[in-house]
């Protein structure tokens, strides 16, 4: 099971992620650039994240029981994920693509070369 901690901390590692509670919602969101990539639930039981409309389908129809179309926002890919049935990893990985969709390019291109540029070091240092 994912804990709600363990999603804040994945969602916040993103280049320029921010945590808002909105008063009237009353649960957490978590935006780049004040854009909702990523929600969970107050309790942490559910998460909510941004994917295409296509990886929705398909991650709905592997697991309808962990997946499902989020109430009202859902026709635009943004897809329920129940955290006690969820993979730790597959979540991990639907956080990060979920702020892919929503970063301008620029951030996620400056993020991607971040990242290789971290990589190429590590294969570099173990090679020594």
């Amino acid at each position: 099971m994912v804990k709600a901690a363990q999603v804040r901390k994945w969602a916040l590692a993103m280049p320029e992620a921010t945590e808002v509670v909105v008063e009237s919602w009353g649960h957490p969101t978590f935006r780049v650039r004040d854009k909702i990539f990523a929600s969970m639930a107050t309790d942490g039981s559910t998460v909510g994240v941004k994917a295409s409309k296509e990886e929705q389908a398909a991650l709905i129809a592997a697991d309808p029981e962990t997946f499902s179309p989020s109430d009202y926002v859902g026709r635009h890919g943004w897809t329920t994920i129940v955290a006690a049935r969820v993979d730790p990893d597959e979540l991990h990985e639907l956080i990060i693509e979920a702020w892919r969709h929503i970063a301008p390019k620029r951030l996620v291109a400056a993020h991607d070369a971040a990242v290789d540029a971290a990589v190429d070091a590590a294969v570099d240092a173990a090679g020594d």
